[in-house]
């Protein structure tokens, strides 16, 4: 089976169903395509590619925003045995330049409004990877054009087992890698969301998350198209636009980052309790891709009545953990492991061979094993080898790379952060997150992030990165710090800063603090 096969169930069972709304604002009307239309434009397109060259296996890179055309263009490749490189619109020369000059696709489908940056990024890139003849770079208000009739479209066989997404990590520590996802690795993930989130086909997902993303396209549009719902697809995220459409009962799913939560949050401060009350159409709020501060999990669900779902992924893994649909959600965890996944914390040293599992209750690194576990990465064969490790009963583990602590009595997983962020003074490991949760405990700052810095004499020390709606007195915040925490801990300097680098999906990017 391969993910067309999934998605043709649906497309078979119910033709003539809304399968995506598209509305560029408030006022705007929407575009709505059924299934049977959606996935018709599809095999339309795919036999124009088809016709001009493209080959099963080869790369078609995307850079564009979200629209039913990126929608259209992903369904034709996968239908096609293609490969599909999502690239972030955020992305300039020096991104474009890597990443395009990895995959080498045999086509770019972008936004006419994007284009002038790939031109940009071609003008001074050291290879040749821009398609130099004007059809291999195809617009997308211009993908109707080149669509031909389905019955042209010779179809080869396309495996489980075959690539499907070439998916770049966002680079937060070096050079982004290309991680190969194969049709299976993505069934895994959406056959085990749909179960494990109760998807419906009376499901309306409200979809402002870009499609370049794992959490926008698999967990997203993937799993509501599998599952026969509606997807309501959005440009982007706009905090009035939004809080409009969720106010008038219109969707039943929001999947979203922290920080989008934190602005609904003040979106939402501003309506009254009759018009929150509409929320209650809403059977799932869920939140991934960067840690949910604990204060922002219970300051909405005060607000609204609704418990954040979070769960807890990667671009090489797809979905790992979540907390249950049906049972505690607890705030700053990510709950157990989904169906098929297999979940174990190790001791977190450099030597990998051989590590043992922590205690209950210990703090190692996360590893990870299933069939939703990525084939490796993209012409880097040595990453590969050493982002996975074997036990003694011959299993390949995925090393994340990320510090987690299992609950003794619930078995619930919580994350401390990246290994590469663990911060170790004088000996005593800190951990960064930890840090975080506190501060933004404290009256008026809203966020904040904590980097080691070198430290001649500790080896490191813990500095904090804060963005405040009142500045704080240093020596009050230090002295609140070190009541709450052991003072080795407390961090050695306050940055006030406007606002946190972050990457599209809300990572905040700390090499750039360093």
């Amino acid at each position: 089976m391969n993910l067309h096969d999934l998605f043709a169930i649906p497309r078979l069972r119910t033709p003539s169903k809304s399968a995506l709304e598209f509305r560029t604002g408030p006022s705007a009307a929407p575009r709505t395509y059924s299934y049977e239309a959606l996935f018709a434009a599809a095999e339309r397109l795919a036999a124009g590619l088809q016709a001009r060259g493209l080959q099963k296996g080869e790369r078609v890179a995307f850079f564009a925003g979200n629209s039913p055309q990126y929608v259209i263009a992903w369904l034709a490749v996968v239908r096609f045995g293609a490969v599909m490189v999502p690239m972030n619109t955020r992305y300039r020369r020096s991104e474009l330049e890597h990443i395009l000059g990895d995959c080498t696709p045999r086509f770019i489908i972008t936004d006419a409004s994007l284009l002038p940056l790939l031109v940009d990024a071609a003008a001074g890139a050291a290879h040749d990877w821009l398609p130099k003849s004007v059809d291999k770079i195809l617009l997308t208000e211009a993908l109707h054009e080149i669509e031909m009739e389905s019955a042209a479209l010779h179809l080869p066989i396309v495996d489980g087992d075959d690539l499907a997404v070439i998916m770049y990590t966002s680079g937060t520590t070096g050079p982004s890698k290309g991680a190969m996802l194969t049709h299976n690795m993505l069934l895994a993930t959406v056959t085990a969301l749909l179960a494990a989130w109760d998807w419906q086909p009376s499901d309306r997902l409200l979809l402002v998350l870009p499609l370049f993303h794992v959490h926008g396209l698999v967990v997203g549009l993937h799993c509501a198209l599998a599952a026969g719902a509606t997807t309501l697809l959005r440009q982007a995220f706009d905090a009035h636009f939004t809080t409009i459409e969720l106010l008038t009962g219109s969707a039943t799913c929001f999947f979203a980052v922290p920080t989008i939560y934190v602005r609904l949050l003040d979106a939402l401060a501003a309506r009254s309790r009759a018009e929150i009350k509409a929320l209650s159409a809403m059977r799932l709020f869920c939140s991934g891709s960067a840690p949910l501060a604990p204060e922002t999990f219970e300051a909405f669900r005060v607000c609204t009545g609704h418990t954040i779902l979070e769960r807890y992924g990667m671009t090489e893994t797809g979905m790992n953990l979540s907390n249950p649909y049906a049972g505690p959600r607890v705030a700053g965890s990510v709950g157990l492991p989904l169906p098929g996944v297999s979940a174990r914390v190790v001791r977190a040293r450099d030597d990998a061979t051989g590590r043992e599992d922590v205690d209950m209750g210990e703090v190692g690194e996360l590893l990870i094993a299933g069939a939703n576990v990525f084939a490796g990465y993209w012409n880097a064969p040595e990453k590969s080898a050493n982002a996975f490790e074997t036990d003694g009963a011959g299993r390949h583990w995925f090393r994340t790379g990320d510090l987690a602590r299992q609950d003794p009595e619930s078995g619930y997983f919580s994350l401390l952060g990246r290994m590469h962020d663990l911060i170790i003074s004088g000996g005593f490991n800190i951990y960064p997150r930890e840090i975080e949760e506190l501060l933004v405990r404290y009256p008026g700052i809203r966020d904040a992030a904590v980097v080691g810095v070198a430290d001649g004499v500790w080896g490191e020390h813990p500095e904090a990165w804060i963005v405040c709606t009142e500045i704080p007195n240093t020596n009050d915040l230090d002295a609140w710090c070190r009541a709450h925490m052991a003072s080795f801990k407390a961090p050695h300097a306050f940055h006030v800063v406007d606002g946190l680098p972050r990457n599209a999906m809300g990572k905040v990017l700390k090499h750039l603090l360093r």
